[in-house]
């Protein structure tokens, strides 16, 4: 008995991954076995890249909170502990919106802790 392919599943199978492969730059995009590394390599980016957005957000929320606070005389780290000791549990992503985008009520929060 010969030996059967299954073709139509092979396409599909290719076909597949030169679609993930669309838009990488030469035979990134064009040739089967390149496209396939290049597609799980970039697997592999994105997986470790979503762990890394939320240190990335984290550093820039500190960054935000930070230039704020120094408008006040004091440092971030100073900024926070007394927030702890005053026992107001408001988390950086929040504090950093006030920060930026309400003034007058991170105003209200620094003259409430010192």
């Amino acid at each position: 008995m010969p030996r059967s392919t299954n073709s139509v599943n092979s396409r599909r199978k290719r076909k597949k991954i030169l679609k993930l492969a669309r838009g990488f730059y030469g035979a990134r995009s064009k040739v089967y076995t390149v496209a396939k590394n290049a597609v799980e390599k970039s697997f592999v980016y994105a997986f470790s890249s979503r762990k890394k957005k939320k240190r990335d957000f984290r550093s820039l929320w500190i960054q935000r909170i930070n230039a704020e606070v120094r408008k006040y005389g004091i440092s971030y780290s100073q900024f926070i502990k007394k927030l702890y000791n005053n026992n107001i549990h408001i988390n950086r992503k929040y504090l950093a919106d006030f920060a930026m985008n309400d003034p007058q009520s991170f105003k209200k929060i620094i003259d409430n802790i010192l």
